[in-house]
Order: C-alpha cells, then structure tokens, then sequence
C-alpha cells in the first residue's frame, strides 16, 4: 500500500506564506484556513489574505499542498510527478485568453515544496450537488459539455506549448499517464469478464477496444483535457462551469471528454440516467464551441461513430477497473455525494448507454454486446 504523510494544515499554511513573500517581495499573513476537500495526496485550502498595505492579491487565495510520501508501491506515478504534471497544466492554463481558461489562475508555485497557490474560484455549487437534484441535471450536463467546448477550442494547436512545459518542469512521465492504465484495463477485462460473468469477448471487439486507446495521445481532434472530471472536481459559477484538478491532464482526442459524463463519469461510481435528449443536448452545446476550429463534427454519423468508440473505451476501463477490485469501489464510496451506488448497480447502467449508442451508430453487434454485459452485471 502507499502510504500517505499527511502534511498539517499549519505547516502548509506557512509554507504558503513563505512562497507568497518571496512572489511579493514582502511578508504576507494568511489567516482562517478551511478544508476544501482533496484527494488522499493533497492538502487544499481556502484562506485569507492579511496585507498591511495593497499587494495585488485578491481577499482569498487556494492552497493545494502535495502529502509527503511514506511509501510508494512499484509502477505507482510518484506524487512528484503528478504535482509537476499538475504545475504545467496551470502554467498552460494562464497562457490562454481569460474567457478560456478551465479553471482558476496559478499565483505561484514552489515545485520543492510540492505546492501552488490559485485564484479561489468562490463558493459555487460543486456539480455533484447540481446532478443530485432532478431539476437541475439537464442545464448542468449542458454546462459541462459548453465548458469543455470552450476549453477544446482555446486549446486547439497548443499541445507543442504544453509539452514544452513538460519538459521544462522535468516530468518524468511526459507522456499520458492515463494511457498506460487505459492499455492495462483493455488487456485485463476479458479474463475479468470470463472469471466474473462468464462472458467470452470476441477478438474483433477487443482489437477495436485496443486501437481506441490511441485516442489518448490526441489526433485528429487533439486538445487539452483537465481528465480527472469528477463531478466533485467541477465548480459551477458565474461564468459557467469550472474544473479543479490536473492532476491528470493532458492532451487527448476532445472526444474523451465530451464521452465522460455522458458515460456517468466513468472514473468513479457515479448512478446517473442520461436520457437521449441529455445526450442530444450535451453533443449541441459542444459541438456550438468547437465548431469553428472542427467544422467536420456537423456531421452526425461522424459524431455517433467517435462517441460510440469513446464510451465503450471508458465504460471498458470503468468495468475493468471496478468489476474485480472492491478496494477500488471502496476508494469511490468516500465522495461525499448522493450520486455514489455500488458497482452492481452503475456498470450495468453503462453497458446499456453504451448499447443504446451503439444502436444509434448502427452497431447493432456491439449494442448486443454491451446489453449482454449488462445482463450478465445484473445477474452474475
């Protein structure tokens, strides 16, 4: 197991204002720390600014603090890299003109200390408290599915920039490390299929499964993604529907995205019914911010054949990931929302949106597929 060191909230708050005087050129208080959550790697804080005299900061400012590492497993990314991974990302992110920034605003790192302090992006509602309430869901998946236009869009021919600042940071794992976990869960499903549900998958659908991974080194419709989409890592605000964490990002085919949560949210054990007209709307909204840059996603068939190969990808992945591994699925049930059920209860759920959008696409033998998957889910 990896161990984790938690850092103390006071420590992380000095450590902050010690960053910040050396940024300013003078000392700097931060006062009235509150949690703001975090994965088990970070510490993130939200506090006020105590300035003497005006510093150009803004009233408050957010912290996010890498834990000391204990131990590391073999193979596990080290914290290290996935904070300096993140510190590019938000150092690409200010590049871009304001309105197309995903996120908030890097004031400064310290890479030594494995910490940054951001703009506060306030107290919106986090998605997960939006798609909880009946009423709210189809506008929040539309935001969602605009905000990842937008950013797509801004970032489109920008991958050389991002990479640039890979290297400058010395990012041991440069390339997406969420490929290498995309290409594991390909290989492992069959046998999880076969030992679980008694499902023997034919080698056409695995080789098809395969060659979508390349979807993770971007392509033809290559632009940034925040990747971790959590919908307890989405703030909703005033400008629309912003993203909180890049531990993960990268450049990638948009089409993961925008195939993200309309597959529920495949990274964690999210129950949501995405209707067909979620989904119609959630592809309009997107499909209006990008289709400057990607005139060719007017097309239809183009669109359901390249969701169609991004979903089964993620729902592939998510039963992979989930359908052996009670571990992960206790990992999951820490979120603090009402969208959480069990694996048995949400991999079938994606199977049949799989299916359903394989029957649209005209695929009737993967829609068979996956509503023999679910079936099996469901039963086994």
């Amino acid at each position: 197991m990896t161990a984790m060191l938690t850092r103390p909230v006071a420590d992380v708050v000095v450590a902050a204002q010690n960053v910040l005087a050396r940024r300013i050129g003078r000392a700097i208080r931060l006062v009235d720390p509150v949690g703001l959550g975090g994965s088990g790697g970070s510490v993130v804080l939200r506090v006020r600014v105590v300035a003497n005299e005006d510093v150009g900061l803004p009233r408050t400012l957010v912290v996010k603090a890498m834990n000391r590492i204990g131990r590391v497993e073999p193979g596990v990314e080290s914290s290290d890299s996935a904070f300096l991974r993140e510190m590019a990302c938000y150092q690409f992110a200010n590049t871009l003109p304001r309105p197309r920034r995903p996120g908030a605003d890097m004031i400064c790192c310290d890479p030594v200390q494995r910490l940054m302090i951001l703009s506060d992006l306030g107290n919106g509602p986090r998605l997960s408290r939006l798609l909880s309430d009946p009423s709210r869901v189809s506008n929040a998946l539309s935001a969602v599915a605009q905000a990842l236009g937008r950013m797509h869009a801004g970032t489109v021919g920008r991958e050389n920039d991002f990479a640039a600042l890979l290297r400058r940071a010395e990012v041991a794992h440069q390339t997406d490390a969420m490929r290498s976990r995309a290409a594991s869960a390909v290989d492992e499903l069959p046998d999880a299929l076969g030992e679980f549900l008694g499902i023997d998958v034919a080698s056409d659908i695995v080789d098809e499964v395969r060659n979508s991974v390349s979807l993770f080194r971007g392509g033809r419709f290559a632009a940034f993604s925040p990747s971790g989409m959590c919908p307890d890592n989405m703030v909703m605000g005033s400008d629309g529907v912003r993203f909180v964490d890049y531990e993960w990002g990268g450049f990638r085919d948009a089409m993961l995205d925008l195939a993200y949560p309309l597959t529920m949210f495949p990274g964690c054990l999210c129950a949501l019914d995405v209707s067909e007209r979620q989904s119609e709307m959630m592809i309009d909204a997107w499909r209006a911010e990008v289709v400057d840059v990607w005139p060719q996603v007017r097309d239809d068939r183009l669109m359901r054949r390249r969701l169609l190969e991004a979903q089964l990808l993620w729902v592939w992945i998510s039963t992979a990931w989930f359908l052996p591994d009670a571990e992960n699925e206790r990992v999951a049930a820490v979120y603090d929302h009402g969208l959480y059920q069990s694996r048995k209860a949400v991999l079938p759920q994606r199977w049949r949106l799989v299916a359903a959008t394989a029957e649209r696409a005209g695929r009737r033998d993967l829609a068979q597929f996956g509503e023999a998957v679910a079936d099996a889910l469901v039963t086994g």
